[in-house]
C-alpha cells in the first residue's frame, strides 16, 4: 500500500469558509474523508499548518520514508526558499498542488519556490487537484 501525505500551507484550514468563489464550500476535513473512501488502496494522511517552520520540519519528518508528498504550500509557494529548499532535500518525490489557477491570479502568485524541486505541478482543479496528485503516484 502506497503511503501519500498531503501537506497544506497557511490559511488551507479556512476552506469552506474562506473566499468560497476561489476555493469552495466544501471543508479541506470534508473532501478529505471522500478521498479516503475513495482510494482505500493508498494509506493517505493530511497535515496543514499554518507556520513555515513547522511544514518544512513535516517535509524532512515524512521525506524518506513515503512514496508521495502532495504539497500545497499556499501562499509560502511564492515565498519561501526554505521550503525549496526542503523538497530539494528529500527523496520522496512531490507533486506541488494548488486549488485555483496561480497564472490567473497577481502575478507574485506566478513564482514557485517548490516548482523547480516538484515532481510536477497541478493547478487550478479545485479541490479535484489533489485526487489528480494522488493519481500521479
Amino acid at each position: 500500500m502506497k503511503k501519500i501525505i498531503i501537506i497544506n500551507g497557511p490559511n488551507l484550514n479556512l476552506l469552506g469558509k474562506r473566499e468560497p468563489q476561489i476555493y469552495g464550500s466544501l471543508t479541506f476535513n470534508e473532501f478529505f474523508e471522500t478521498i479516503k473512501e475513495k482510494y482505500p488502496q493508498v494509506a493517505l494522511e493530511h497535515y496543514q499548518s499554518n507556520v513555515e517552520g513547522e511544514l518544512i520540519n513535516k517535509i524532512q519528518e515524512v521525506g524518506f520514508t513515503y512514496d508521495g508528498i502532495i504539497l500545497n504550500a499556499a501562499a509560502y509557494t511564492h515565498t519561501s526558499v526554505g521550503i525549496g529548499d526542503a523538497v530539494a532535500a528529500i527523496e520522496t518525490p512531490v507533486i506541488e498542488v494548488h486549488i485555483s489557477n496561480t497564472f490567473k491570479r497577481e502575478d507574485f502568485r506566478h513564482l514557485s519556490y517548490v516548482a523547480p524541486n516538484a515532481k510536477g505541478i497541478i493547478v487550478g482543479f479545485g479541490l479535484q487537484s489533489y485526487e489528480l496528485a494522488i493519481q500521479s503516484f
